[in-house]
């Protein structure tokens, strides 16, 4: 009887081992997948705030060009 329930805890213990191994293993590997999503995502926000910077700019310009229009049309008047 002794050895029945010695033989079933070590196949337990084994099992148990060998199931965290597996859930700590695909763990991994969805943080792994996880950084590289991050890394894209990383990416696309800074070519978003690069675009962003160059619209600023563009506005920067056309505002100008408006202040320029304005003030020629007052001058009209």
């Amino acid at each position: 009887m002794t050895g029945a329930v010695i033989a079933i805890a070590v196949v337990l213990i084994v099992v148990g081992g060998i199931t965290a191994s597996v859930v700590a293993y695909f763990r991994l590997q969805r943080h792994r997948a996880d950084a590289v999503a991050m890394a894209s995502y990383r990416k696309l926000a800074e070519e978003a705030v690069a675009q962003q910077e160059s619209l600023r700019g563009q506005l920067a310009e056309l505002d100008a060009r408006v202040k320029g229009v304005e003030s020629l049309l007052r001058s009209v008047d």
